[in-house]
């Protein structure tokens, strides 16, 4: 059987983009559904509890503006914590300006996020979400730096920073 000049682009294409969706997960990196997160609150104490920005993002996987959060250039020592449960998710020793527009890290803290394949847009991409409370995070690329080639591009308003 022989393969048209379509079909092997498609295939290739197709392959490069599982590969790519292989590579953004870390293996402690599990996937969660809707009701598998401890934290749990109503839909209407999270609109009281959250701003309405955080809201959008956390709990309908929205995403803010790129250069809109304070968190975006915030260089101290410290942890950056779940805005919606407050868990702890990254160390500021993984963070790194990615030229994005969105605070993003090159590591989490473990066991503290769990991931799902996103869809939305026409592509496929890793999403990153809270493994406490299930809070949309961002999302995660296979190109960030050493030591683990992993960008994880999180939305400023789904966290908030404790200084060391």
């Amino acid at each position: 059987m022989q393969m048209s000049r379509r079909g092997f682009m498609v295939a290739g294409a197709a392959s490069l983009a599982l590969s790519a969706l292989a590579l953004s997960r870390r293996p402690d990196a599990v996937m969660a559904s809707e009701n598998d997160f401890p934290f749990k609150l109503t839909d209407a104490e999270w609109q009281v509890k959250l701003s309405p920005q955080a809201y959008d993002v956390l709990r309908h996987e929205g995403t803010e503006r790129p250069f809109t959060s304070t968190l975006n250039t915030e260089k101290r020592a410290g942890i950056f914590h779940c805005a919606g449960c407050d868990q702890a998710l990254f160390d500021s020793t993984t963070k790194f300006d990615s030229g994005t527009g969105w605070p993003s890290f090159y590591d989490f803290i473990p066991a503290s996020i769990g991931t799902s394949v996103d869809t939305s847009y026409g592509m496929t991409r890793t999403e990153v979400h809270c493994s406490n409370c299930g809070g949309h995070q961002g999302h995660v690329f296979n190109d960030g730096p050493a030591p683990t080639g992993l960008r994880y591009c999180i939305n400023g308003v789904a966290l908030s920073f404790v200084a060391a």
